[in-house]
C-alpha cells in the first residue's frame, strides 16, 4: 500500500524529489465503486457486471476489471473464476474476526494518539461529533455513517504510526460498509452509537485509557450482535444467494 539508498537520504532531500502523481482512471473507478459499496448503492452480495459498470461509469471494461481486483485486495469484492464478481457478504465468523482485529488496532491507536497528538485528536473527534449531530437532525443515516467513520479514523490519523494506519486501511472499507448497513435498518443502533461516541470523547479528554478500552470493546463487539440481529430480522440479505 504504501530501496536501497533512498531510505538513507535526508528527509528534506528526498522530499524535494517527490512529485504529485495524477490519479489513474483505475484508481478513480475503484474509489467510486468503493464508495458505492459503503453507501449501500451496491447491496451486500450483489453481482458486479464489468460491462454494466463500465456503461454506467462511461469507461471501458479494463479499468473496471482492474478496479474490482483492487477492491478484492481490500476484501470488499469477491471474484469467483468462471462465475463473476460480487460485493462481499460477511458471515458471523467474518464479523467476529473483523471486530477482534479492529479492537487490537484501535485500542493501541487511541493510546498513541493520546500521548502524541492529544489536542489534534480531540479537535477531530469534536468535529466528527458535530457532523454526526447534524446528520441526526437531518435524519441522514448515510451522512451519519460517514461522520462515524471520520470519528474513528481520528485515532489512526493521529497515532503517528504508519503500520497501524496501514493495518486499519486494510479493513476500513469493510467497517464503513457495515456501519451504513447496520445504522440504516436497525432501530436504536444509531442512538446507542451516538451515546457511546460521547462517552469515548469524555474519557479521552480525561486521559482515561482503561475506560476508553472498555467502551470501545463494547462498541465494536456490538457491531457483530447488530449484524446477527439484522440477518435474523431479514433486514440484510445475500442478494447473490437470494437469501
Amino acid at each position: 500500500m504504501f530501496t536501497g539508498t533512498a531510505a538513507f537520504m535526508p528527509l528534506a532531500e528526498s522530499a524535494s524529489l517527490s512529485i504529485d502523481r495524477p490519479r489513474t482512471l483505475t484508481a478513480t473507478v475503484a474509489e467510486r465503486l468503493r464508495q458505492a459499496i459503503i453507501d449501500s448503492e451496491l447491496p451486500l452480495g450483489s453481482e458486479l457486471s464489468e460491462l454494466g459498470l463500465a456503461a454506467k461509469l462511461g469507461v471501458s471494461r479494463t479499468p473496471v476489471r482492474e478496479a474490482l481486483s483492487m477492491l478484492q485486495l481490500q476484501g470488499m469484492v469477491n471474484i469467483i473464476p468462471q462465475k463473476g464478481s460480487y460485493v462481499f457478504f460477511p458471515t458471523e465468523q467474518d464479523l467476529l474476526d473483523l471486530c477482534e482485529y479492529r479492537i487490537l488496532l484501535e485500542c493501541r491507536a487511541v493510546s498513541f494518539a493520546m500521548t502524541r497528538r492529544r489536542s489534534e485528536t480531540i479537535a477531530m473527534l469534536h468535529e466528527a461529533m458535530a457532523a454526526m449531530e447534524a446528520a441526526r437532525l437531518r435524519r441522514d443515516p448515510i451522512a451519519y455513517s460517514r461522520a462515524d467513520t471520520t470519528f474513528h479514523e481520528a485515532f489512526f490519523r493521529n497515532c503517528h504510526n504508519r503500520y497501524l494506519e496501514d493495518g486499519y486501511a486494510l479493513v476500513a472499507g469493510l467497517i464503513a460498509t457495515l456501519r451504513t448497513h447496520l445504522s440504516v435498518p436497525l432501530a436504536g443502533v444509531q442512538d446507542r452509537s451516538y451515546v457511546e461516541h460521547q462517552q469515548i470523547i469524555s474519557a479521552f479528554e480525561r486521559g482515561d485509557l482503561i475506560e476508553i478500552d472498555s467502551i470501545l470493546v463494547r462498541h465494536i463487539l456490538g457491531t457483530r450482535q447488530s449484524y446477527v440481529s439484522a440477518l435474523q430480522q431479514g433486514l440484510i440479505s445475500n442478494v447473490a444467494q437470494g437469501a
